[in-house]
Formats: structure tokens, C-alpha cells, sequence
């Protein structure tokens, strides 16, 4: 009898921890297609009285939203790509491939986990002053090629990847590139799909380091662009709730489609040596 008390207490709690982190999303979307100073009057609104797409008109008319959302599409898909192929191939030397110092060399890697980023944006910022790389998407992108978490992940998925189909491999006379290219990537999905997750979102929510890094408004990413509005806009409550719908649904759409492949990947990442 306790049994099924504890697992209606459970369920219950998990339910109403849904709805307490659902709600205001879903305040959020309705209240995008509310008119004008709706969203604000008392007593509160849950639905809009007439459905309106003005507040997104605006966005994407008057205020060029359009520019910055393909600006965050462009720089988040480039980073990913740059990001699961660089990592995969350090992630797959570190745990294949033995050298002198190598073990070392991981382990310093990653005693850099622990470090804050904000401490190396300083001088990661004068670097790519120095480089000419200020106001560019250059500089938004070569700091996200590569991260020693990446790293960490598929080094740790590639340790239970068979040795012998690797060296099975090698036998039948395939060089190293064609092993990664035709076994890596492809034993390795998972983990690849998880990585690529992580840092399209990493990027797409990124706030900090493109502010610093871009100065002209027409390289801004969705973030930066949206921070500048609410400082003008601060009143618009609607117009302010369009803009966080554009900004959660693209990342959103892709989390659902990837989901299955992401918790496998979380799961297999977990594998230890």
C-alpha cells in the first residue's frame, strides 16, 4: 500500500514541478499575440482578448529581427560544424592514439573544466585584437572550433569503441583518415548528435562574448539584438514576449527532433574508462 502512495506523491510532485515550468512559457506565447498594453492590465490576461501578429510584424519589419536571426543561424550551424569536427578528431586521439605525456596532457585539459570562461575572455579578447579579428564573425567563431568539454565527451564515448574493428581496420589496409571518416563518425553518432546539441545551444544563447567582440549593430546575434530592444522597448511587454518566442522556438524544434539521439548519447557519455 505504501508503494503506491509514494509513486502517486511522486508523480504528483513531478506534475505540478511541469506546470510551475511550462506556465510562464506558455504566458509567454500567449501573451506575443496580445495587443498593445494588454499584457499588462489588471486583472492579469491568460489569453489574448483578439489574437494579433502585430507585436511579430514589428520585429521583423521595423525592427530587422530577420537580420539577426539569420545572423545567429549562421553563426551557431558554423561553430557546431567547426566544433564536432575538431573535437571528434581530438576526442578520438586522446583515447586511441598513445604518446608520451599524452595522459598528462588530458589531464591538464581537463584540470581546465574547473576554470570560469569569463576568466580567459580578457586576454582571449587582445588576442583577436592583436589578430584583426574585432567586429568579425571571425572572432565569434574561432573561440567555439574547439572546448575541452567537447573533447572530454568523445574521449570518453570513443574508450568503448571495439579495438579490434579498429585494428580489423587497419589490417584491410585503411589509412587513419578513412577509419575516422568511415568508423569514428559513425560509431560515434550519439555522442556527435549530443556535442552538436550542446553547442548550437551554447551558441545560440550566447550573450557575452559576441557583445564584446561585435560593435556594429548589423553583426548582432538574436541575443545582443534583443537585449538592445528591451532597453528601448522595455514597456512593450508583447513585443518583448514575440521576441523571446523567436528566440526559444528554432532551438526548440531542434531539440525535440534530436531528443532521441541526445539522451543516448548523455547516457553512453556516462561510460568511463
Amino acid at each position: 500500500m505504501k508503494r503506491p502512495l509514494a509513486s502517486i506523491a511522486v508523480n504528483a510532485a513531478l506534475l505540478l514541478l511541469a506546470v510551475l515550468t511550462v506556465a510562464p512559457l506558455a504566458w509567454m506565447v500567449s501573451a506575443s499575440f496580445m495587443p498593445a498594453g494588454e499584457a499588462t492590465s489588471m486583472p492579469p490576461r491568460l489569453l489574448p482578448s483578439s489574437a494579433t501578429l502585430e507585436q511579430y510584424r514589428t520585429l521583423f519589419t521595423r525592427l530587422h529581427l530577420a537580420r539577426d536571426l539569420t545572423n545567429s543561424l549562421g553563426l551557431a550551424a558554423a561553430v557546431t560544424l567547426l566544433s564536432v569536427l575538431i573535437n571528434s578528431m581530438a576526442g578520438y586521439g586522446f583515447a586511441r592514439f598513445r604518446f608520451r605525456g599524452s595522459d598528462l596532457l588530458f589531464r591538464l585539459l581537463a584540470a581546465g573544466l574547473v576554470i570560469p570562461a569569463q576568466v580567459a575572455m580578457l586576454p582571449l579578447f587582445l588576442e583577436l585584437k592583436k589578430l584583426g579579428m574585432v567586429n568579425t564573425y571571425a572572432g565569434v567563431v574561432i573561440p567555439g572550433m574547439a572546448s575541452i568539454f567537447g573533447i572530454f565527451l568523445v574521449r570518453q564515448y570513443a574508450l568503448t569503441m571495439p579495438q579490434s574493428l579498429l585494428d580489423a581496420a587497419r589490417t584491410d589496409g585503411a589509412g587513419e583518415l578513412r577509419i575516422y571518416r568511415s568508423l569514428v563518425l559513425v560509431l560515434c553518432a550519439p555522442i556527435l548528435v549530443t556535442l552538436a546539441v550542446f553547442t548550437f545551444l551554447g551558441t545560440w544563447n550566447d550573450f557575452m562574448w559576441p557583445l564584446i567582440v561585435l560593435a556594429d549593430d548589423r553583426l548582432y546575434t538574436l541575443p545582443v539584438a534583443l537585449a538592445n530592444l528591451a532597453g528601448e522597448h522595455v514597456q512593450d511587454t508583447e513585443l518583448m514576449m514575440a521576441g523571446a518566442v523567436v528566440t526559444i522556438v528554432p532551438v526548440a524544434l531542434l531539440f525535440l527532433a534530436l531528443q532521441r539521439y541526445y539522451l543516448a548519447g548523455i547516457a553512453a557519455g556516462a561510460v568511463k574508462e
